[in-house]
């Protein structure tokens, strides 16, 4: 199996690494994932992760916290999960980098973009976490700010879903799935593939974005070998 997409940025979920707990780390879970992860690695990918940190806390449901402050708390979240990935790579044997947009140097590196790209190009997994360091940001956000710094070929979300749909799959039968999307139709249509931020910053970086299921892990390999899986975003 050949790799169509050299450096890929892969963008998971916190929600993703609590399997079906709904809250936390569930590790069965995690070592399935990064099993799938080790398997792109071994093709040659090279490969940044992003992780969110909705299996812990949402700002949103913060109540009447102050945003910023909220916001603070997700991003601390991240790093809890970017420690368990990579915990769970290295006992696969793949070498691994956390860096952090935050300063924590105790337990990780500070984000560094000349050093992340050496990272890659040494051969190693590197995940980031805290977000963009900012409030009102979302880890989608920084997906598409970090895949542009690193001059990553292509964003790669692992989502819940098998692809971008017209509305809601678990709730209609009669949803439409797509193959391909420009994102001036996801812009303009609401579609949920990333926020508004995100998607505008993609489109004018000419980032594309891959959509698919990660609950089969091993899309991950497939996507990097250019397989027709999920939905591609790309702007004509």
């Amino acid at each position: 199996m050949s790799v169509k997409y050299k450096r890929v940025l892969l963008k998971l979920s916190g929600e993703a690494l609590s399997g079906d707990k709904g809250f936390g780390l569930d590790m069965d879970t995690i070592q399935t994932i990064c099993k799938g992860i080790k398997d792109a690695h071994d093709l040659g990918a090279e490969i940044a992760i992003v992780v969110g940190g909705g299996n812990f806390w949402r700002g949103r449901s913060s109540g009447e916290m102050e945003r910023t402050r909220a916001d603070q708390i997700g991003m601390l979240a991240t790093a809890m999960n970017a420690l368990a990935v990579a915990d769970a790579l290295e006992h696969l044997g793949v070498e691994v980098r956390v860096q952090t947009a935050l300063s924590m140097q105790q337990i990780a590196e500070p984000y560094i973009r000349n050093r992340a790209i050496r990272h890659l190009e040494k051969g190693r997994v590197i995940i980031l976490a805290c977000g963009t360091g900012n409030p009102f940001f979302s880890t989608d956000t920084a997906s598409a700010l970090r895949a542009a710094e690193i001059n990553a070929d292509i964003i790669f979300k692992a989502t819940m879903v098998d692809g971008v749909y017209d509305k809601d799959p678990k709730k209609y039968a009669d949803a439409k799935k797509y193959d391909t999307l420009t994102f001036s139709r996801v812009l303009a249509d609401q579609l949920a593939v990333m926020d508004s931020t995100a998607a505008t910053m993609c489109r004018d970086n000419s980032l594309p974005i891959l959509v698919f299921d990660i609950l089969h892990p091993e899309n991950i390999a497939k996507a990097v070998a250019g397989e027709p899986i999920g939905t591609l975003v790309v702007e004509q």
